[in-house]
């Protein structure tokens, strides 16, 4: 499956799911109507920031936009094959995620970045109905992450806890591509 019909459909299905209008979706994410729709039909890359408002919007992670689940006919499977993992690019500042974790229901995600130099992007995340922790693992290259008025520096080996209750900003200050792993536990879920 293509990662934008993949992320098309999990808002819509996640959007269906609360019961939401696509005027109710917009209102609560601060996104466009029409923006919404574009995503939903796949005629839309949007940007991790505009994905980060909608999955707040919709009371889960992220990450949980990329989830491919199973095919209905069997358990989803426990394993991820790297060559099924699927690979998404923010349009805006270049940044790939992969999902790493298997399709198999786990309270633990756990997702691979490569970051450009130079590049940045910010979420803002205090709304969220989930309580996500998340821990961030560099391998390679170093990162500013700023939680709040909080800011760290990371170099490759560091590793970084946090909640994600606040706005978060990361941050490649160096002249060579950051990578970096990000494991996220999302508990205390409140259905909207």
């Amino acid at each position: 499956m293509d990662i934008n019909e993949l992320i098309s459909r999990r808002v819509r299905i996640l959007r269906e799911e609360r019961g939401y209008s696509l005027a109710t979706l917009a209102e609560l994410s601060g996104v466009g109507r029409s923006t919404i729709s574009l995503i939903e039909r796949g005629e839309s890359s949007a940007t991790a920031t505009v994905l980060d408002k909608l999955a707040t919007a919709l009371g889960v992670p992220l990450a949980a936009l990329f989830e491919q689940g199973g095919d209905g006919d069997s358990a989803p499977s426990p394993v991820s094959r790297a060559a099924d993992q699927l690979v998404w690019t923010d349009p805006v500042s270049g940044y790939q995620r992969r999902h790493l974790s298997p399709a198999a229901p786990s309270p633990i995600q756990l997702v691979e970045v490569a970051f450009p130099a130079g590049q940045r992007v910010a979420f803002d995340t205090s709304m969220r109905d989930a309580d996500i922790q998340q821990q961030v693992w560099m391998i390679d290259g170093e990162m500013d992450i700023t939680v709040g008025d909080a800011r760290w520096q990371l170099a490759t080996g560091d590793c970084l806890a946090m909640r994600v209750d606040r706005p978060v900003s990361f941050h490649n200050p160096g002249s060579k591509d950051a990578r970096y792993l990000v494991a996220l536990v999302t508990s205390n879920r409140r259905t909207p």
